[in-house]
């Protein structure tokens, strides 16, 4: 029986990246998106694209997830922002996310906002 080819073994192999910031080995396909960017359990990222999917970017560095945004289909998207040079990027959600992980991203700013509840009652 011939050995299979390089490419072969290749398309069999999944593809893992490890988080930089809980250090789980994350697998690179995801349900819902066609290009996982961030692991599903702590939604932080790197910066490697410039474009979804190019793997463009020379920075390299952690995206922290931020804030949740939803498209007007109703479509959720984590915005990350680089720790190095601050850019931002909207992702995805993926099937596999955690979901306790995104609710709490999503109610951030109700459970800290970005100024003292007090003021609210002198209005």
């Amino acid at each position: 029986m011939p050995k299979p080819t390089a490419r072969a073994r290749q398309t069999r192999r999944v593809r893992t990246f490890r988080c930089l910031n809980c250090r789980l080995d994350v697998p690179d396909d995801a349900p819902g998106t066609a290009h996982r960017n961030h692991c599903p359990t702590c939604l932080w990222s790197r910066h490697v694209d410039n474009k979804p999917g190019d793997r463009g970017a020379h920075c390299g560095a952690r995206m922290e997830p931020v804030a949740i945004t939803a498209r007007s289909d109703g479509e959720w998207l984590v915005i990350h922002r680089c720790t190095q040079c601050a850019e931002l990027h909207s992702n995805r959600i993926a099937g596999d996310d955690n979901a306790l992980t995104l609710f709490t991203l999503a109610i951030r700013p109700l459970a800290r906002p970005p100024f003292p509840l007090d003021h609210l009652a002198r209005l």
